[in-house]
């Protein structure tokens, strides 16, 4: 029985485990349920649990354990002199026998210790399968069994289960939490082998970025140039010019949105406006290669300007319809939560709607808004597949929105395209941008997260 349908006849189990425990329960309570110390659907989680939990421990081990136990048992199957080959070559031999053995790729011609130990590894695995499913089958009755005896009415069943859940929160926090520290140990560990390579002054306040090594010493620019102020200065140039389009579109359709429209438009226009959120990336990216940056050339043509053909304005202006939807909806839902009493009370003064928007509603407001729009101008920064492509990978120190620049993410794509090997400055230069975009976009969120909780405004 394969992993999957192994899963499918656990989780059956487990639904007639809950079945049987809810209905015993309910015979023990049928003629006094006080008699329980736990409702009866609490008595068939334990069971569906007991059922559940102990097999699915069991196939996850096995799986984690059965290639590592079958390769050494195979290996101990070889002769002599291919088990004393290096830990290389004794990998190629068993990919090659497992590629025989997957793909049935034996025939007359198969050297027969090959086919030997095809056939060895072919019968192990199928113990294994076989080994794997009974066990597997077997504590999940017993575990189902041991549940319903478990069905008493002193058995605090609600506690038991709860206690389950809460395991379970700690585990799924505790990954959470575990993930984001190798993440960050990761680029630690990489930055900290690029700048004892690179000194960190260079990096942080070098104005040529030039990352291509040369294959000898006697070609220029064979020792490479990793001064990063003009993928800093490109990457705040194309958020800005995405943050003028989206902050102004973003919070006047959301003021409209909340305060003008009327509830049927509403529901329609919202779902319209935030349909730009769901669009791939790699669609505004296309767009902006080719219809966006042509358009800009063809304009900038007409007018006597020279524009590049990947342009920071082409970028920025795509980038800042993407995020239009972010400002929108975290705006809106803001300026929503302004009591109406606000409002009301600054109609009874005689107050236009809006005066009292401009004057009332978005200064209590306000706190949640800067907090959206540093969240927003965050997400810009870190933005990849856009300025992947519509973007140059020149990194010219220029302010111009007509030229070419290059960002940090652009350039930590081009660092690690291809096979690359984590052993030269020119690689461990994307984990050193990559510690360096990490710890912008905190500081971002950090401030955001500081303005909402300091200055927003708590309502009865």
């Amino acid at each position: 029985m394969n992993v999957s349908t192994l899963l499918v006849t656990l989780v059956a189990l487990a639904l007639f485990s809950y079945v049987f425990g809810k209905q015993r329960a309910l015979s023990i309570a049928k003629h006094n349920r006080r008699r329980l110390h736990s409702i009866p659907s609490y008595y068939g989680y334990m069971t569906a649990l007991w059922c559940g939990l102990p097999a699915l421990l069991l196939l996850f081990l096995w799986l984690c354990f059965e290639t590592v136990v079958i390769e050494q048992l195979l290996i101990a199957s070889l002769p002599s002199d291919i088990q004393s080959l290096s830990s290389g070559q004794l990998s190629l031999v068993l990919n090659d026998l497992k590629l025989l053995a997957t793909q049935d790729l034996m025939d007359s011609h198969t050297e027969p210790m090959k086919r030997e130990a095809v056939q060895y590894l072919l019968s192990m695995q199928a113990t294994s399968h076989s080994l794997r499913t009974i066990l597997v089958l077997v504590l999940a009755f017993a575990g189902a069994a041991w549940g319903l005896s478990r069905v008493i009415g002193k058995t605090p069943a609600r506690i038991w289960v709860e206690k389950v859940v809460l395991f379970f929160l700690i585990l799924s926090s505790t990954v959470a939490i575990l993930t984001t520290i190798g993440i960050i140990l990761s680029l630690l560990f990489e930055s900290h082998r690029f700048f004892g390579e690179i000194p960190p002054q260079d990096f942080l306040f070098g104005t040529k970025w030039s990352p291509q090594t040369a294959l000898r010493s006697d070609q220029v620019g064979s020792s490479g140039s990793f001064g990063a102020i003009p993928l800093f200065l490109g990457t705040l140039l194309i958020s800005s010019i995405a943050m003028l389009v989206a902050v102004p579109i973003g919070l006047m359709s959301a003021i409209y949105l909340s305060e003008y429209a009327s509830p049927v438009f509403r529901s329609i226009a919202k779902p319209v406006l935030e349909i730009l959120a769901g669009v791939p990336t790699v669609v505004y990216g296309f767009f902006a290669a080719l219809t966006v940056a042509p358009f800009i050339r063809h304009w900038g043509e007409t007018i006597g300007l020279d524009v590049a053909s990947e342009s920071a304005l082409a970028t920025g202006l795509v980038m800042g319809i993407m995020i239009i939807p972010f400002i929108s909806s975290l705006s809106d839902d803001v300026i929503s939560v302004v009591p109406q009493a606000l409002r009301d009370g600054s109609y009874s003064l005689g107050v236009t709607q809006s005066e009292t928007i401009r004057l009332v509603v978005i200064p209590a407001a306000l706190p949640g808004i800067i907090g959206g729009i540093l969240l927003a101008f965050s997400r810009a920064i870190g933005e990849t597949m856009i300025v992947v492509m519509a973007a140059g990978l020149s990194a010219n120190l220029t302010i111009n929105p007509l030229e070419t620049v290059t960002t940090v993410t652009v350039q930590i794509v081009t660092l690690l395209t291809g096979d690359q090997e984590f052993d030269s400055a020119k690689t461990l230069a994307a984990f050193a941008l990559a510690i360096m975009l990490f710890i912008s976009t905190l500081i971002l969120n950090i401030i955001a997260l500081y303005i909402v909780r300091q200055y927003r405004e708590e309502y009865e």
